[in-house]
């Protein structure tokens, strides 16, 4: 089986450089929607950032694809898709309003962990020793930060875990699409359903909107659909092994930023969580390359 052309330096360091530029944006727009949990409600946050980017994703399909990019063949499906998004996104947020950025971003990348277990029941896949023992190590991750039964132990610390199992089934759905399915309709439509199904809530805890933190909304719906897009650029560019670590330069972003912000000091034990997930997320992302890399 021929095998795929070799990356060069410089597109390697593209690819890695897009991913990462994609992340900052993807911590950016977290950091802006903590900032606005102090004044709005995450559910009205969630309404407001999709339902600014909804349009703009809109009419840069129109111009870059042209109007089949607006069409799908799985309404039903991206409805669901969106209804687990929206939810996502409410938990994190709420999440975010209550805990320090460095600790809720470092739980949310338990996602990759959920992503492989699941994959069991909901796609069939065969698991090996190997990425189960990495899904363990990433579970004792999240135990060293959430630390239940101590002292430290706070419920807002489950959010972000209930955040990263809607977002792995988020991903793993993507599997039911069909591969002619558009990059940029998916995009869309993850928008679009979420603030459809956000809008009565919203409505229901509605705060009026301050002139000054339109800006806020601009930018984090700017910053969302910045991310999203450069990181699934990124993968478009080099393979996931390569690309996918990068993921983690997020816990970074999310420490610095939290400390500039709001003096937010990660503690011991968020550090060396963040570092054991970190770990399982990249032993399941080799182990996955490997066992789908083709034979030479």
């Amino acid at each position: 089986m021929p095998t795929a052309p070799a990356l060069s330096t410089h597109d390697t360091t593209r690819a890695i450089l897009t991913i990462c530029a994609g992340v900052a944006f993807l911590v950016a727009n977290d950091a802006l929607a903590k900032l606005l949990t102090d004044r709005y409600a995450p559910i009205q946050i969630v309404f407001l950032r999709n339902l600014i980017a909804a349009p703009i994703i809109a009419a840069l399909i129109l111009v870059l694809v042209g109007h089949a990019g607006l069409r799908t063949s799985r309404p039903g499906l991206h409805a669901l898709r969106g209804a687990v998004m929206m939810l996502a996104a409410t938990l994190y947020f709420t999440a975010l309003s209550l805990m320090p950025l460095a600790a809720a971003t470092a739980l949310i990348f338990s996602a990759p962990i959920f992503i492989t277990a699941l994959s069991v029941p909901l796609l069939g896949e065969a698991v090996g020793w190997r990425r189960w023992g990495a899904v363990l190590l990433g579970f004792i991750g999240v135990l060293v930060i959430v630390q239940p039964g101590s002292d430290a132990f706070q419920l807002a610390a489950l959010l972000p875990v209930g955040a990263a199992i809607c977002y792995a089934f988020f991903m793993l759905s993507a599997r039911w699409l069909d591969r002619d399915e558009g990059w940029w309709t998916m995009m869309l439509l993850v928008m679009a359903f979420p603030a459809l199904y956000a809008a009565p809530f919203a409505i229901a805890v509605w705060t009026p909107l301050r002139l000054a933190d339109l800006g806020l909304f601009l930018g984090i719906a700017a910053c969302g659909s910045l991310g999203i897009t450069l990181i699934g650029q990124a993968f478009r560019m080099a393979p996931a092994a390569i690309v996918a670590p990068f993921d983690y330069t997020a816990l970074i972003w999310a420490t610095g930023l939290g400390w500039l912000i709001w003096g937010e000091i990660p503690t011991f034990w968020t550090l060396i969580g963040a570092l054991v997930i970190a770990a399982s997320g990249v032993l399941i992302i080799l182990r996955e390359a490997r066992s789908t890399s083709p034979p030479r």
